[in-house]
């Protein structure tokens, strides 16, 4: 990590922003609150409700560029949502957006960390399955981190119960806290450079 300062650029779409959380904070805030670097990390949230991979792929490097600095240890964090099921895009397109967005930023000399779609209402399980993993062989060819957050919270019944209170699709608070948990414990802390256990 260095000795400059964490800025952690963050894009996506309404779940990267923790929308239907009562506290404001998803599950970016609480990633951030539980990382213990040097000088607290800079946040960047920059999140376009229900996004798919080709708006996020058409947009990203200029919204970004504009946040990155030479003073800062700047790094992007790809919040995927489900949008692209909902569109109908093809695996292979949602592939080729991830791809692109994932190899501009190494040219950029910026460490990416990929967090996957979670189920929700509305969007085939079966369909999103598909997509997570696509998503998570991307990542994994190129060698960066990846939270598949479907496969655990497809069955769990805190994260279905926290849908069902609200409208299916946005989690609330008990939703977020378990992203965040997944999050932390897929080796966020060795992606910052940071002891694994500090979590």
């Amino acid at each position: 990590m260095g000795e400059l300062p964490v800025r952690l650029v963050v894009i996506g779409d309404e779940l990267a922003a923790g929308a239907g959380d009562p506290r404001a904070l998803g599950w970016v805030g609480r990633v951030a609150a539980r990382t213990t670097t040097p000088v607290p990390p800079t946040v960047l949230t920059l999140a376009v409700p229900g996004e798919t991979t080709s708006g996020l792929s058409a947009r990203w490097e200029e919204e970004v560029g504009r946040r990155a600095s030479a003073e800062a240890d700047t790094r992007l964090v790809v919040s995927l949502g489900r949008a692209d099921a909902l569109a109908g895009l093809s695996l292979a397109r949602s592939r080729l957006n991830l791809a692109n967005i994932l190899d501009a930023a190494e040219q950029r000399r910026m460490p990416a960390f990929v967090v996957g779609p979670p189920p929700g209402a509305g969007v085939d399980p079966t369909t999103l399955a598909d997509l997570s993993a696509a998503f998570a062989d991307v990542t994994t060819r190129r060698r960066v981190p990846y939270v598949d957050t479907f496969t655990p919270l497809a069955g769990h019944e805190q994260w279905l119960a926290d849908l069902a209170a609200g409208d299916g699709s946005l989690p609330g608070q008990a939703g977020y806290g378990l992203m965040a948990w997944l999050v932390l414990h897929s080796h966020w802390n060795a992606w910052l450079g940071l002891p694994e256990d500090v979590v």
